[in-house]
């Protein structure tokens, strides 16, 4: 281990260690002149004589710099010198009341005794900060020793009980992943060929003109990395920044990298030799081998991590982030020259009636529900993985991962028997059922009215569609509070929000047009299995020159050894990417991008809503989601990937009256049986709402229930395990509230959050079982609660409750999301009726057309058309009237803003005490600018602190070691198992 870039680093460790001691130093020279004081005051019985005595006595203890008065009468003078101003006035002022209790016999007693209370309680609460930075001092000396336990060869608890289990699902888990990585997947290369020839090209065999320009930038591109100079200094930086968020490295190499970032002289020998390496990229290589570790998540999952050199991981970061950069960018230019749009024309017939009765079209500058539809999935589900900038960092908060649930859901593999039957048939077969297949669909698709030699143009819309169709363009900006922000892309915020907006379609679409049906699908182990020669074959189709082609062979085929093999000999890898790579997503998503463009041509203008391998479709006609689902497995078979089962769902939801007249849902064996899950969250196709999944949640209470009693924690590294699966990971997986899922959703996450208390405590919580721990092992009683949630800068644990960001934003949150289209509906019906005014008196505006007739209907002009008519484009224009789709649509999206807490003048005081202190975090001297939650937490126990300290710090700045706190707070835990 690197001892520059090691949690135990020496320096910061004997910095550490000199903190604490002369922190046990200044507390023993206290607590003997605290006891000492209490002792001579006890036995002076005159209350003056008594309070003279405690004033000296507290300027003493206190280390308060006096001097002698200049008259020799008052005894010492305070002159200040503590960071307490208010100590110091009121010792001033007693000093100068004193004078007056001297001569002045109306000073009562009752003044006295209150005087002397003030000083004893500024001496308890110095007496207090100094046993809870002890108690601090030893909870950080706590964790220090069970990190070097942990990492000791020698653990006798690595023999527990509680790992054999997951130790026999953690061999397993790396067999399976062995004996796939290292056989060929057998790609028939002809096939995959002819399979994106038959999508790229026309029916002539001619490339459309937006493939020949992505064909031409990837050279163009290529070219930009002939400069010898690559590699500079501000270039390194922002590679670093960016891999050091990254989940590729170790906790110490990631400690290496800050070191790297502070020197730029370091900075600049690494850019030299990254240089050197960059022109001989054609004989670039691995090295013998690269370690290998198997690492469990915090979803019970595991999965395999490549250990290579901290210069190989910078170079190959290097070159991913300007690949995924550059395929972002040239994917979209795609996109606008090649895809269907989502918005089909108008017909003429229509158009001319809607402009006769109701005027030409408004100049709403509103965009269309259409176009939101089509800017927010280019925004946020078109090539996610990709970035969008090269200093664009992923921010995912350990924690946010989607949990497994295939173990809880075993009804689900019966259901599917026939399914997985057909499934495991065509995978036994090799590569010929596969091929078989996908001639079959080849052919069927050659016939398809969707699949023209035009379907690569945008759709050409005639001056009179161009009124209805002003949202064309794919830039549209439209107003959402709750949009991610562009410097840093979190998967987990994504996939919440991808929840909200099937919610949103499923409750305008089930009441405007009956229906929806949807179906969600995850590949097998995509990273693991992706096929060397379908990224390959890809990559050469879309023009990636013979030396890059080279490149990315020798990268993809590594030479693995697991750590733990001390025998072995290395492997090369031949099948799938090592993960966490910023390459490995590009090869992902310029494969998957041919599954995207291929359901948009099928489905004509559909859009498939995708996070990496993680596939949704839906549509509120049936026959679009059969159409979109074929084209799934087409893509399968030509690519030789597998869907994962489990993972792979439809449903079908009917509105109200659809289910009155019809309660059973119509559903055939062309789309995929089983449910729709996402988390601890399944669609209940009769309701159409996310419900949490009871017996899912009881499992992983006792998997966190094991994970904190499995070995003997630390506290810190007991709140920092609850923090990350209790609050983090429990509360992702629930599904992030917003107005879509309804009131009922908040209660019964909170209902959940407490029911995993009570279970995982015997009928206690979280803070009383922390208070006992504390009490038991550091003798330390009465622990207040908001030492525990307080954050490590006011010297706090920095424990974090579910409870409060939910208790903010649950009168926010729309109780019934349908209200929003009761309300819609109202308002529509009164646009259709002021519309209807306005014909019958004769005030209709209309556009003189070019031939310089006006259309008129042949019958029934004089009679307003019909209400359906009226709203039949209602998705596709902009709003008339007052009713706008656009903005109900937004409203059933928004995500409530939590209602912050009232800061009483108590806390309000403390919080002003805290100004000028640096560095601090969460609860801050500004109450403006903190947080809802830190709100809460500050007004909820900062009175109780502030009886108990003085003030909201619950030690004197300094004093605690912060360093060592902070670093223990970046590291990833490493979970049981």
């Amino acid at each position: 281990m690197d001892s520059s870039g090691s949690v135990f680093s020496k320096t910061l460790q004997d910095i550490t260690t000199t903190k604490l001691e002369e922190l046990a130093e200044q507390r023993h020279t206290f607590e003997e002149q605290y006891q000492q004081l209490l002792n001579a005051t006890s036995k002076l019985p005159d209350p003056l004589e008594r309070l003279v005595a405690l004033v000296d006595g507290t300027k003493s203890c206190l280390g308060v710099v006096t001097t002698p008065s200049k008259d020799g009468t008052r005894g010492r003078v305070v002159v200040g010198s503590t960071s307490n101003r208010r100590l110091e006035t009121d010792l001033k002022n007693i000093d100068r009341f004193l004078e007056q209790a001297r001569y002045d016999p109306s000073v009562s007693l009752k003044v006295l005794e209150n005087w002397e209370k003030l000083l004893l309680q500024y001496l308890s609460v110095q007496s207090a900060k100094y046993q809870y930075a002890d108690l601090y001092g030893r909870l950080v000396t706590e964790w220090l020793s069970s990190e070097k336990s942990a990492l000791s060869e020698n653990d006798p608890k690595a023999g527990d009980s509680f790992e054999e289990l997951p130790g026999a699902k953690k061999l397993e888990a790396r067999s399976k992943w062995e004996e796939v990585v290292f056989e060929p997947a057998n790609v028939d290369q002809k096939v995959l060929t002819d399979y994106l020839n038959d999508l790229f090209c026309s029916d002539k065999g001619d490339e459309s003109k937006p493939f020949e320009d992505l064909r031409r930038k990837v050279i163009k591109f290529e070219n930009s990395f002939t400069s010898a100079q690559q590699f500079n200094v501000p270039t390194l930086q922002w590679v670093v920044r960016s891999l050091e968020a990254s989940d590729l490295l170790s906790n110490e190499k990631r400690e290496v990298l800050k070191d790297f970032l502070g020197n730029n002289v370091i900075l600049g020998e690494i850019a030299d030799v990254l240089n050197m390496r960059m022109t001989t990229l054609n004989r670039w290589s691995w090295g013998e081998f690269v370690p290998l570790e198997e690492r469990r998540n915090v979803n019970g999952g595991y999965s395999i991590q490549m250990h290579e050199d901290l210069l190989q991981a910078i170079f190959l970061h290097y070159i991913g982030v300007k690949w995924s950069v550059f395929s972002k960018n040239a994917f979209g230019e795609f996109r606008r020259g090649a895809w269907t749009t989502n918005s089909p024309p108008v017909p003429q017939a229509d158009r001319l009636r809607r402009e006769f009765y109701l005027g030409s079209n408004s100049t709403d500058t509103d965009t269309t529900l259409q176009a939101q539809r089509r800017e927010t999935h280019l925004g946020n589900y078109f090539s996610h993985q990709l970035l969008d900038f090269e200093q664009q960092i992923a921010n995912a908060q350990e924690g946010e991962e989607e949990a497994e649930f295939a173990a809880y859901v075993p009804d689900l593999s019966q259901k599917r028997t026939s399914s997985r039957t057909k499934q495991t048939a065509r995978k036994s077969t090799g590569g010929l059922a596969p091929q078989m297949q996908l001639a079959s669909m080849v052919a069927q698709k050659k016939v398809a009215p969707s699949f023209g030699a035009g379907r690569f143009l945008r759709r050409d819309y005639s001056a009179d569609e161009e009124e209805c169709e002003d949202d064309a363009q794919e830039d549209i900006d439209f107003d959402e509070e709750d949009e991610d922000d562009s410097d840093s892309k979190n998967p987990m915020k994504a996939k919440q929000k991808l929840l909200h907006i099937l919610a949103t379609e499923i409750v305008l679409n089930t009441r405007l047009h009956g229906e929806l049906t949807c179906f969600r699908s995850v590949f097998e182990s995509w990273n693991p299995l992706l096929p060397h020669e379908t990224i390959l074959t890809v990559l050469e189709f879309l023009g990636v020159s013979t030396k890059w082609q080279k490149f990315f062979k020798t990268f993809l085929q590594a030479p693995l050894k697991f750590k733990d093999d001390t025998s072995g000999s290395p492997r090369l890898r031949r099948r799938g990417t090592p993960g966490s790579h910023a390459l490995s997503d590009v090869f992902g998503e310029v494969v998957l991008a041919c599954l995207d463009f291929a359901v948009n041509q099928a489905t004509d203008g559909g859009m498939l809503y995708r996070l990496y391998d993680d596939i949704w479709f839906w549509s509120k006609d049936y026959e679009q989601c059969v159409k979109a689902w074929a084209t799934v497995k087409q893509f399968t078979a030509a690519m030789h990937v597998e869907i994962d089962d489990i993972k792979t769902g439809s449903v079908r939801i009917l509105g109200q009256n659809a289910r009155m007249q019809s309660p059973d849902v119509d559903m055939d064996e062309r789309l995929p049986m089983g449910e729709i899950r996402w988390g601890f969250l399944y669609l209940d196709g009769r309701t159409g709402r996310f419900e949490i999944d009871e017996k899912m949640v009881e499992g992983h209470i006792e998997e966190l229930r094991a994970q904190l009693k499995g070995k003997s924690k630390s506290v810190i590294d007991w709140i920092q395990a609850w923090n990350t699966y209790a609050a983090t990971f429990f509360s992702s997986n629930f599904g992030r509230p917003a107005n879509c899922f309804g009131r009922e959703h908040v209660d019964r996450m909170l209902a959940t959050h407490r029911r995993i208390q009570e279970k995982i405590f015997e009928g206690g919580n979280v803070v009383q079982f922390l208070k006992q721990v504390i009490e038991e092992r550091f003798q330390v009683k009465d622990v207040p609660e908001g030492f525990l949630f307080f954050p490590v800068e006011l010297g706090g644990l920095d424990l974090r409750s579910p409870f409060v960001n939910l208790l903010q934003i649950r009168e926010s949150v729309k109780e019934n999301p349908y209200d929003f289209l009761d309300d819609f509906e109202k308002t529509e019906h009164k646009d259709y009726a002021d519309a209807m005014s306005v014909f019958d008196r004769g005030e209709v505006r209309r556009t003189r057309r070019g031939d310089g007739l006006d259309f008129r209907p042949t019958r029934g002009a004089d009679i307003f058309f019909p209400f359906e008519e009226f709203v039949a484009f209602r998705e596709t224009y902009s709003a008339r009237g007052k009713a706008n789709i656009t903005r109900t649509y937004r409203s059933l999206l928004k995500r409530p803003v939590e209602t912050s807490i009232d800061v009483s003048v108590q806390v309000q005081q403390a919080i002003n005490q805290l100004m000028g202190q640096n560095n601090l975090k969460g609860i801050t001297n500004h109450w403006g600018s903190m947080e809802p939650y830190w709100k809460w937490i500050a007004q909820m126990y900062g009175p109780e602190m502030c009886e108990r300290f003085g003030g909201l710090n619950v030690v004197d700045a300094g004093l605690l070691p912060i360093g060592m706190v902070s670093m223990f707070r970046e590291k990833r835990i490493k979970w049981d198992g």
